[in-house]
């Protein structure tokens, strides 16, 4: 059987017949002409495309981060609606896993991570810079003028995501007693571990214990329950019980950690837990002045870390990539778990630079052992003053605090309290330098 091609309508149209289309569909005639203007890279059937005889040339990687913009920017207005509805009627959304939890779990989400990065750092054409940044600071709520270069002069995306401030544009809390937010974001979670088995509340209905978060041989302060009377025992074990089908299980990823029964945490053990957005400024910040002493490195799944991910995925902080530092500060322990996301598997350590996040894993049936150091000088390690950079993200994720303070006792006579006290709200944004809490005397 032949295939006979139409004299009225060629396969590939005589230059005669596409200027008669062109009189009938004018359309088309704006879309060649603007085909023409902004050539699309990529190879031509003719032997390539002359590059520098076109100013508005765009390269094939940045149309695909353009169009992943948009895609991110739509499914961001989505669920910035949904968020709202539901505060607007003071309902907390309670744990409840669904199909899509299910389907991550079967995508390459560190390929696709490292994808991702791959295209951001593609250099965008210098005329284009301006046009993207303002676009992602339009869809994500970005303060463009607090940036410290002209926007000319990232030369990717992912140099945009890892920009610095002007000077003084993060002033940090003086108050030597105070705990500076590290990061800026929004406050998910905070409160006081006094519970056994140290748990954290991923979101209304489901925990994971401080432990499986920040490893096995974590420095966390633990004390014996041997002066608990019977009855505080009993309630004890009742919530354990109740609570160990969500925390007990641990993914493949993450060291399989229990907390005995017989031990708690001890008394001023606080925690904090943070998100940043897309369009926040992605630099960590160190709270306080402490010795960091140890470092861990968690090689994990990189699920999303959005509101939706935390009501969704059992374990999320504890399956995903992290990086958590240990270390002691003026009132005692204390630790920050950098948790990466997807589209953010690098996770970029100021006092150890060398250190490389979302490698290619070297087998894919087995989990890889958590990577850990010593920093030096050995029972010391290094300084870091409050305010200074400690990390950076490439795109948004979460940051989780875990520390001692003192804690708060009521004096009988004037009524007043000392110890130290949040002074957040959950749900609250907060930035660089403003303070979580401090310790009231």
């Amino acid at each position: 059987m032949g295939f006979r091609s139409s004299s009225r309508w060629p396969l590939f149209p005589h230059p005669l017949h596409h200027r008669r289309f062109s009189r009938v569909f004018p359309a088309h005639r704006f879309f060649t002409s603007f085909r023409r203007s902004f050539r699309i890279g990529g190879a031509s059937i003719n032997g390539g495309t002359n590059v520098e005889d076109n100013p508005f040339f765009i390269p094939g990687a940045t149309l695909a981060t353009l169009v992943m913009l948009g895609l991110l920017h739509a499914r961001h207005l989505y669920e910035d609606k949904k968020m709202e509805e539901a505060r607007q009627k003071g309902i907390e959304l309670e744990f409840q896993p669904d199909a899509k939890a299910a389907f991550l779990r079967l995508l390459p989400l560190r390929s696709i991570s490292r994808a991702w990065g791959f295209i951001t750092s593609v250099e965008i054409p210098v005329w284009l810079r301006p046009y993207v940044y303002r676009g992602w600071a339009r869809a994500f709520h970005s303060n463009l003028e607090e940036v410290a270069l002209p926007l000319d002069e990232y030369a990717s995306l992912q140099d945009f995501f890892v920009r610095t401030l002007k000077e003084g544009y993060r002033p940090i809390d003086p108050d030597p007693y105070s705990l500076a937010s590290p990061v800026d974001g929004i406050v998910l979670r905070f409160g006081e571990l006094n519970k056994p088995g140290a748990m954290i509340e991923q979101v209304k209905g489901f925990s994971y214990s401080v432990s499986s978060l920040l490893g096995e041989n974590s420095l966390f302060p633990l004390v014996a329950l041997e002066d608990v009377n019977k009855k505080q025992r009993e309630q004890s074990q009742m919530r354990i019980e109740e609570s160990k089908r969500s925390w007990w299980t641990i993914s493949w990823s993450s060291p399989k950690v229990r907390i005995p029964n017989s031990l708690r945490p001890m008394k001023g053990t606080f925690y904090c837990v943070i998100y940043l957005c897309p369009g926040d400024y992605h630099r960590v910040h160190s709270p306080v002045d402490w010795h960091v002493s140890h470092r861990r490195h968690f090689s994990g799944r990189l699920f999303p870390t959005n509101e939706r991910a935390t009501r969704t995925i059992r374990n999320l902080y504890v399956e995903n990539e992290r990086v958590v530092l240990e270390g002691r500060w003026l009132e005692g322990y204390m630790a920050m778990a950098a948790v990466g996301a997807t589209n953010v598997g690098s996770i970029q350590l100021s006092i150890e630079p060398e250190l490389k996040t979302n490698r290619p894993r070297k087998s894919l049936m087995h989990s890889e052992p958590q990577n850990e150091r010593e920093y030096e000088p050995e029972g010391t390690g290094v300084l870091i003053k409050k305010g200074e950079e400690v990390a950076a993200f490439k795109m948004g994720s979460t940051v989780v605090l875990v520390f001692q303070a003192p804690v708060g006792t009521s004096d009988v006579n004037n009524g007043d309290a000392s110890g130290f006290e949040f002074c957040i709200k959950r749900g609250s944004k907060i930035k660089v330098g403003e303070a979580l809490g401090r310790r009231k005397s």
